[in-house]
């Protein structure tokens, strides 16, 4: 009896991490903030550079088999730029624990409560530090409006030079965690205090943002 109850543990043991190996193939990792940025400021190559990071970190994670998109809008003379919001897909997006982000663009941007301090988790499912720790790191580069659309051509920089400067100008960040200045987007939150590597700092940024996958 002794044996059989031993067997039947092992065979139970095994089919619950069947259930949950299974549970993971059907929500693979869709979205993550970046746990690092690139060195330089809010110069990250432009969009090419930026979704090449996203890719680099994300097969460092195992998850390089999917198309990776940074989430960042740009902005062009005379007419609205390219917006976030068209760059990753349609959805459904999870984090590296299988929580669900986001089940389309309506759900991500309209409905979203699902952003939060413990849910914007980087390709390894680590936690990025937010406005009550220290340092904060919390704002998030986008260059976009709440709802994920590039800005209509003005006299302000929303998106360091398209993200080549790192100097002068300034980018539109969000608030991976919801918190600061009462403003509680994760898309839109301020602009930063410049565009270099010792500006983005001074906000309370690192020169991170967003990744989702866009297939």
């Amino acid at each position: 009896m002794q044996h059989k109850a031993i067997a039947l543990l092992f065979g139970a043991s095994a089919l619950c991490s069947s259930f949950m190996l299974a549970a993971e193939e059907l929500r693979p990792m869709g979205f993550f903030v970046t746990s690092t940025g690139l060195g330089d400021g809010a110069n990250l190559g432009g969009l090419a550079g930026a979704d090449a990071h996203c890719q680099k970190l994300a097969t460092a994670a195992g998850a390089g088999n999917r198309e990776w998109r940074a989430y960042l809008s740009t902005e062009e003379k005379d007419k609205r730029g390219i917006s976030a919001r068209d760059r990753i897909g349609n959805g459904p997006w999870y984090n590296a624990h299988g929580i669900l982000i986001g089940a389309n663009l309506t759900d991500l941007h309209l409905y979203n409560n699902k952003i939060t301090l413990e849910t914007a988790l980087d390709e390894n499912g680590n936690r990025i530090k937010g406005r009550y720790d220290k340092p904060n790191q919390h704002d998030i580069l986008t260059g976009s409006q709440d709802d994920g659309t590039a800005y209509f051509p003005d006299d302000a920089d929303h998106t360091c030079n398209n993200w080549t400067s790192n100097g002068e100008g300034s980018a539109q960040v969000g608030h991976h965690d919801r918190h600061g200045g009462g403003n509680t987007s994760w898309t839109s939150a301020h602009g930063t205090r410049g565009c270099g590597k010792d500006d983005l700092p001074k906000s309370g940024g690192n020169g991170y943002f967003y990744c989702f996958a866009a297939d």
